[in-house]
């Protein structure tokens, strides 16, 4: 099967450069004698075009994340009906990744059960861009990273019962295309396709190719656009955010720079920075700092090491030394107060010996970071690193076993106790009970809270910690302030005019990435040892009122006041029960006024009897 744009290029068509084709001339179809697509559905759906529901399913990273929102976006605007159960879905759009094997092998898995649904199937993302001819994909509807602009015409024609595979293209995605967020106060925003470097394992490269850099025109005119939809957090994102605006003569500084002069004054929307490898920000430390600085951007990096060896990261073509890591740490830490730094590790790589592995466990000693990623080593077709003599799987296993458990007795928020923070709150934990917010260090707080606090930003109170988040109890909800005054006050001991760039901007403007072996933000699945265990993990939820909260409210003073009287504080907690607090009073309130309802029309129907008679 070839693709469309060799189709088109030999037909001799002379359509000039971003005209887009009639449907039956722009799409190259394959409806071959035998194939396994045509045995799904060998004549044409007599449903009208834009009338059937689509099931998307997206693997890995928040790059695909993106990608799948916009595909989702005009599948909707088009009249196309989404679902998230598949069985009641017309046909499903599988958004693939290619970092590891496990990922991989789910895309395999939900094929095969497509298939055996007699479900027409359209496979899209990294790994059919990276492998198109994978035995899995035969018979089967593709489209490429940078063609899911083209998506409805690929779903129409794949409804069809055609075969259609669009993969080849120069230019990147519209930023402006519509989309549908999986969380509305969430805008994922790819600065980047592709990256500069040449990392011996990872696979992302084939499909995601070179660095290809946004403008910061069109970047900025998304940010504008988003934060007047009401998106609370911006994640910039890409397979080495670093790297930006190399291949168009621009740098990272200089477009975080434009990028926070858009956002309100008043830190209300909040900025997050996606993944960076280390060599692309050493020579710009300072200006990230400053940036990173800013109240309206989360003191947050990821920057992936994957190993503390200097020999290892040789033989991955890493491009830099631990020292040079250490650098990039270290001076981030001294420069910006509370930052947090997550990191990746691989396990097992090509090569490894003990004394390699022990290196890497002290660097994560050393620095005891509250987020790292551990991965074992899978070998990707055709990297490098595939064909590298390799580990004993069972030497793999022990090590990550081993570099989890130094990780995870780590205690990274103790200390946190009693301190009050801000947080942005922007989602529902997967409990269903809490809500989720993150400091502006993007430390996960866990609150109880009303429905209508989505969306909005107040001063927590942490009342305990866990290995993974914290939890804490909403004391004040912070109103968009336009003054700088009120600002002050959220930001002491800094100069507001410096930090805030557009003091005068007025607010009120009304949707965690795991990591990947490439060091991606936007990776994909990590093994399920290396999972957060116990954290809450933030999704939607639409099923909450606020008659549910004051009774999850009081359940969970109940528990508090269970947890004082265990510890032995009961004449303080005797204190506290001598006036009653206000879920007693509106819980009283409610029951007295149904009982007195229910004598009334008991005496009522009483009265009626006796009259009657």
């Amino acid at each position: 099967m070839e693709d469309i744009e060799d189709l088109l290029a030999g037909s001799g068509s002379a359509t000039p450069p971003g005209f887009r084709l009639p449907l039956a001339a722009a799409v190259g179809v394959g409806v071959g004698v035998g194939s396994k697509r045509n045995k799904l559905s060998s004549s044409p759906s007599p449903a009208i075009p834009g009338t059937q529901t689509i099931y998307i399913k997206t693997f890995g990273c928040s790059h695909n994340q993106s990608d799948s929102e916009y595909m989702a976006g005009q599948l909707s605007a088009f009249g196309y009906s989404l679902s998230d159960n598949p069985d009641q879905a017309d046909l499903w759009l599988i958004n693939t990744c290619t970092v590891k094997s496990p990922s991989q092998s789910a895309m395999d898995t939900i094929i095969t059960k497509g298939k055996s649904s007699n479900k027409p199937l359209v496979v899209a993302g990294c790994v059919p861009q990276g492998s198109r001819y994978l035995k899995e994909l035969e018979g089967i509807s593709i489209v490429g990273v940078q063609q899911i602009d083209r998506v409805v015409e690929i779903v129409e024609e794949t409804l069809k019962g055609h075969e259609v595979r669009l993969l080849t293209r120069k230019t990147l995605p519209a930023l402006d295309l519509p989309k549908v967020r999986k969380n509305k106060f969430v805008e994922i925003l790819p600065i980047n396709v592709g990256c500069l470097g040449a990392c011996t394992y990872c696979k992302t490269k084939h499909a995601r190719g070179h660095l290809g850099s946004y403008t910061i025109d069109s970047l900025v005119g998304r940010v504008k656009s988003v934060i007047s939809d009401g998106v609370k957090e911006i994640w910039l994102s890409s397979e080495d955010t670093g790297a930006y605006g190399r291949d168009i003569g621009v740098n990272l500084p200089t477009l975080l720079k434009a990028l926070v002069e858009e956002l309100p004054a008043d830190a209300s929307t909040m900025l997050r920075i996606g993944m960076t490898n280390p060599p692309y920000i050493l020579e710009h430390l300072k200006e990230i700092a400053e940036i990173l600085r800013h109240p309206c951007v989360y003191s947050f990096l990821h920057v992936p090491v994957q190993s503390g060896s200097d020999t290892v990261l040789t033989a991955m073509n890493r491009e830099y030394t631990v020292s040079e890591f250490r650098t990039v740490v270290d001076t981030l830490t001294e420069l910006v107060p509370e930052m947090q730094i997550a990191t990746d590790i691989i396990c097992g790589f090509p090569g490894e010996t003990d004394e390699d592995f022990v290196q890497t466990v002290d660097l994560v000693k050393d620095y005891k970071f509250p987020q790292v990623h551990i991965s074992q080593f899978y070998p990707r077709p055709g990297t490098p690193a595939a064909r590298m003599k390799k580990v004993p799987s069972n030497v793999v296993k022990r090590r990550s076993r081993e570099l989890t458990n130094v990780f995870e007795s780590f205690t990274p928020y103790s200390g946190m106790e009693g301190k009050v923070e801000r947080i942005w709150i922007t989602d529902v934990a997967s409990d269903g009970i809490h809500l989720v917010g993150h400091t502006k260090g993007y430390i996960q707080v866990l609150v109880l809270a009303p429905d209508h606090m989505l969306g909005a930003s107040a001063m927590a109170k942490i009342t305990s910690v866990g290995r993974w988040s914290v939890f804490g109890e909403v004391i004040e909800t912070i109103d968009h302030v336009s003054d700088n005054k009120a600002l002050n006050k959220l930001v002491p001991d800094r100069d507001l005019h410096s930090l805030c760039v557009n003091p005068a901007k007025p607010g009120g403007f009304s949707e965690e990435p795991e990591s990947c072996a490439c060091g991606s933000d936007i990776c994909c699945s990590i093994d399920k040892s290396d999972a957060s265990r116990g954290t809450a993990v933030p999704q939607n939820q639409s099923n909450r009122n606020f008659v549910g909260w004051i009774l999850r409210k009081r359940e969970h003073l109940h528990k508090k006041v269970e947890s004082e009287l265990a510890s032995g504080s009961v004449k303080k907690h005797e204190r506290k029960m001598k006036k009653w607090d206000f879920v007693d009073k509106v819980l009283l309130g409610g029951i007295s006024i149904s009982i007195f309802t229910i004598i009334a029309l008991v005496a009522a129907l009483a009265f009626r009897v006796i009259w009657s008679q």
